[in-house]
């Protein structure tokens, strides 16, 4: 495919991570000529995160746009990938993939997630942040929680790196109820951890096969794109084959 030819690859990280939880995928599709940005998301709240991903897109992009979620960034992308720029297809990373109406909280309830408590505090540490909601707090993953739960895959200094570097999420951001999702009129692909214990496999099942997705899984935690990057390349390079 021709450099000028190529979809703007766009990536959209999820809570308790920034861009750079894209750098093992960002230098492979340069290297291919592709232009990649990894925009901030700003954890604060579903519907002005995808906001302003969508004016991202609107103001970033040109031409066609293949669209990258992990995990809460899934949602992020459910919610502005119809809004913003000209986005071809979704691309789900160990994500959530939100029907109209559901949240991240109501997705994990029930489940095996470690997250899915009694107790989050046994899990997370919570502070309060100015200018929050009422009532409203961010949390962290506390260290024991990196390590055995959310990169347990990874080498111990990249895991010790994750909990010294970690953007804490809002808890706004995982009980707003999703919008119209985007992967009902824009055709998606879902790479699935099968030892992500953030997102058990079987609710990645569940939600990638509803919305439709190109499904392929890797033997990966929670951040399958830095432990096996080359799974999340594979789907990235299916979707620009297939919208070519």
């Amino acid at each position: 495919m021709p450099e000028s030819s190529k979809p703007t690859i766009v990536l959209v990280h999820g809570a308790w991570a920034d861009a750079s939880s894209w750098n093992a995928v960002v230098a492979p599709l340069q290297s291919k000529g592709f232009t990649v940005f990894a925009p901030p998301n700003e954890l604060r709240g579903l519907i002005s995160d995808a906001a302003y991903i969508a004016s991202f897109l609107a103001q970033r992009t040109s031409g066609p746009v293949v669209l990258v979620g992990h995990s809460y960034g899934g949602a992020v992308i459910t919610n502005a990938g119809a809004h913003g720029g000209d986005v071809r297809a979704l691309v789900y990373v160990d994500a959530f993939i939100p029907d109209e109406g559901e949240t991240v909280v109501g997705i994990l309830d029930g489940s095996s997630s470690a997250l899915a408590v009694a107790d989050p505090t046994t899990v997370l540490d919570v502070a309060g942040y100015p200018g929050a909601p009422e009532g409203a707090a961010e949390a962290f993953l506390k260290p024991d929680t990196v390590h055995t739960a959310f990169a347990q895959d990874l080498p111990e200094a990249e895991r010790l790196l994750i909990v010294a570097t970690q953007r804490p999420a809002s808890f706004v951001a995982n009980v707003t109820p999703s919008a119209t999702p985007a992967w009902r009129t824009i055709p998606s692909w879902a790479v699935l951890g099968t030892d992500d214990l953030v997102i058990p496999i079987d609710v990645q099942r569940r939600m990638a096969e509803r919305a439709g997705s190109t499904i392929s899984e890797v033997a990966a935690s929670h951040v399958s794109m830095v432990s096996r990057p080359e799974a999340t390349l594979a789907a990235i390079h299916a979707a620009v084959a297939a919208i070519g």
